[in-house]
């Protein structure tokens, strides 16, 4: 994640796509947004618990991968620090996203650690997390990995 000094004009940000070709964009039709999508996530009951997030599975015919995150204040009381919390998993979910598969949708809840994580710690977990959800295959975790930390220079191993 860059530092919120950084600037593309200086040089140390590059924002051009990624070289990958695939598709990271975040846009609306990518995200949960109805409040009763994310009852029935609920619902099914069907969750992952780590140590910065929870993961909760829906898995419908509709469903294609969307995201909903969730940040209450048991994370923080302060609204920035509730926000920080969303734009992390996010942003690890923006680019873990296109390396996985199958007919469902993900909501993400975040933990008061989160806050105080790693980078590369939180996406390793969100990596974790969506393995053992069956989203993603043995190989694509590589594949993911390998260009993850060649693109970013995150390090993932």
């Amino acid at each position: 994640m860059p530092n919120p000094f950084q600037r593309e004009s200086d040089g140390s940000i590059d924002s051009s796509p990624p070289r990958s070709g695939l598709d990271r964009s975040l846009n609306k039709s990518k995200r949960l947004t109805h409040s009763s999508l994310f009852s029935e996530t609920f619902s099914g009951k069907k969750k992952w618990v780590g140590r910065f997030m929870v993961l909760w599975l829906r898995e419908a015919d509709d469903a294609d991968l969307r995201i909903g995150v969730v940040s209450s204040k048991k994370v923080h009381l302060r609204a920035n620090k509730r926000n920080l919390a969303r734009r992390r998993m996010r942003e690890a979910w923006r680019h873990l996203r296109p390396y996985c598969s199958g007919k469902a949708d993900v909501i993400f809840v975040a933990r008061r650690p989160i806050l105080s994580g790693d980078w590369n710690q939180v996406v390793r977990e969100m990596l974790k997390l969506i393995q053992r959800a069956g989203l993603i295959t043995p190989e694509n975790i590589r594949r993911a990995k390998a260009e993850l930390e060649a693109s970013n220079g995150w390090k993932l191993h």
